[in-house]
């Protein structure tokens, strides 16, 4: 091994390296907290100004991310955040850690991550690893990142080293932070990945390693396929048994009694954040070039696209049968971000029923107690700047009808239950809680 290397692993393995993370979002800030906890120093990346200025003065950024580490080590010294790109010179190791969403006709965009990479390869020097973490199809890393790196000169594997090691977070879960969840790590050659495991192994319980980069990144693909396809299954079914007059929830809490077999997934009014929505279509995307055909994944997504138009068909009927127009009515949004007890609205299927109640003549109002305010989004940006009502006995005796889209833990569905004329329920959060009746409904 190279002398450089050499160094270079042992700073990794040893905590003594600085850590530098492009991106400070939903992935990139848990990522920072475990390198911080795990003894080294970050010095962080973002676009936003405002983000690096609130970083900068130890304020937390998302409600599920703690901001006292983040402010501690701010004080500390040890945690910067910065919108200078040209300091990416400065990391040991540069963590990549952007958004790749679709684009309009459901193509891979890519723009955040050659943007980043750009910006990488302008202050690139020799001994430094780069690490792709954002989720995308196999070949990314060695198609379109390394020829960026390496137009400079450097070359992967002798002078500079590029990985790829796919987030593998869930917001919201307290008992799966970065730190304990094991790291796939791939590269294309020895070097990367030896010192990528050397790193991801300093910070977390555990790697993986394979042996690409287009392995790791098809491995998440793959878990997050699994999730899509298996979440399309139950809302498929929900479809069925309710023709036939049969709770899906109370057959998927039998089901899930089987010690063997059967893993639960649960139906709802569609998927959200960004990846269940998303990374299926990578693949698909990225399995036309071999005129390979992915009907699961697309059909998978089908099945999941048409759920909020099916949750809005149920409450239109549910209100139609109380003697109202569903045009003209007034309906209250319970819950706006993807997921229950995180702010985040990213390709929340809330904004799609927001938008379709309103395409139907009724006025629809949103409570969520973590987001005070709808945040601009690519494809809902009228919707920006809408407050949260307070959850109230007169907010709900004036609603047509309480939709529940995200089943929060710090809602009062008592409260809900005696006051609200009419729910539908598509997380079954009420019946959970013991709560039922004749204006109870599930969707």
């Amino acid at each position: 091994m190279m002398p450089r290397v050499e160094e270079l692993e042992r700073r990794l393995s040893g905590g003594d390296a600085l850590v530098g993370i492009v991106g400070l979002g939903y992935v990139g800030l848990p990522l920072a907290l475990a390198a911080l906890r795990a003894g080294f120093s970050v010095l962080g990346f973002d676009t936003n100004p405002e983000r690096v200025a609130a970083l900068n003065r130890g304020e937390g950024a998302f409600h599920h991310i703690p901001g006292d580490a983040l402010a501690e080590a701010a004080r500390a010294g040890t945690f910067a955040a910065t919108g200078d790109m040209a300091r990416l010179a400065e990391p040991d190791a540069i963590l990549i850690c952007v958004p790749t969403p679709l684009t309009r006709h459901r193509e891979p965009d890519l723009g955040f991550v050659v943007a980043s990479a750009r910006a990488v390869a302008a202050s690139l020097r020799p001994g430094q690893l780069v690490v792709l973490e954002s989720t995308t199809y196999p070949g990314t890393t060695d198609e379109v990142v390394r020829p960026l790196l390496e137009a400079g000169g450097l070359r992967v594997g002798a002078e500079i080293f590029l990985a790829y090691s796919p987030e593998r977070e869930d917001p919201g879960n307290a008992a799966f932070s970065t730190a304990q969840i094991p790291k796939v790590v791939g590269a294309d050659d020895p070097a990367s990945r030896r010192l990528a495991a050397a790193l991801y192994g300093a910070l977390t319980v555990a790697t993986v390693p394979v042996s690409s980069a287009a392995c790791a990144e098809a491995v998440k693909l793959t878990e997050n396929i699994f999730r899509a396809v298996n979440i399309a299954l139950v809302n498929e079914l929900k479809l069925v048994y309710d023709a036939m007059g049969i709770d899906v929830w109370e057959v998927i809490e039998a089901a899930a009694t089987k010690p063997f077999g059967f893993m639960p997934f649960y139906p709802g009014p569609g998927l959200g954040g960004h990846c269940i929505p998303i990374d299926p279509f990578y693949l698909a995307w990225k399995a036309r070039e071999f005129e390979v055909p992915a009907r699961f994944i697309e059909l998978a997504g089908e099945v999941n696209t048409r759920m909020p138009a099916h949750v809005v068909e149920r409450l239109a009927a549910a209100v139609d049968r109380t003697g109202r127009p569903f045009s003209g009515s007034r309906i209250l949004l319970l819950g706006l971000a993807y997921k229950r007890n995180i702010d985040d609205t990213r390709e929340s299927p809330a904004l799609r029923l927001m938008r379709l109640i309103e395409a139907r003549g009724a006025t629809c109002l949103y409570h969520d107690p973590l987001v005070p305010v709808l945040p601009p989004t690519r494809e809902y940006a009228s919707l920006a700047g809408r407050r949260s009502t307070p959850l109230d006995a007169g907010t709900l005796r004036a609603a047509d009808a309480v939709l529940i889209a995200t089943d929060h833990d710090g809602v009062d569905y008592a409260l809900v239950a005696a006051e609200a004329r009419l729910v539908v329920d598509t997380r079954n959060a009420m019946a959970r809680r013991g709560l039922s009746g004749p204006t109870i409904l599930k969707a």
